[in-house]
């Protein structure tokens, strides 16, 4: 079994059904999540420019989003009484940490795309 020890806490193992990190992993592997991270990483945004930004997100999949992002501590929401109301949307250092995680996934994206796309090619043309 795979565990991670830090001193003072419990094991952690991302295997075990109720290990609680399995619930990070559950986050980071939802659709949206990689991308609002990957779009405020260079700062603060309203919500409209977020939509903007990541093409192809409904208004209430970026709204839920946001919501499980600030519950987790990751994003600060925060309001400012205009008219309308503006909202902008701030990683948090835990969210800037996560942001970098996932800004390596990205470079890995870029860099072995063209092999993926080949490998693709290669699978579908195969005579089943």
């Amino acid at each position: 079994m795979e565990t991670i020890e830090v001193e003072g806490m419990p094991e952690w193992d991302v295997f075990n059904i109720n290990c609680p990190t399995r619930q990070v992993f559950d986050r980071v592997g939802e659709r949206w999540t990689g991308l609002v991270l990957l779009a405020l990483e260079p700062g603060t945004q309203r919500f409209s420019e977020l939509r903007r930004r990541i093409q192809g997100i409904t208004q209430k999949m970026l709204t839920q989003t946001l919501r499980a992002l600030e519950r987790d501590g990751v994003v600060e929401r925060r309001v400012f009484p205009t008219v309308p109301v503006t909202v902008e949307y701030t990683l948090t250092p835990l969210g800037r940490s996560l942001a970098t995680a996932i800004a390596g996934l990205r470079a890995w994206s870029y860099q072995n795309i063209g092999e993926i796309i080949a490998a693709r090619a290669e699978y579908d043309g195969r005579e089943s």
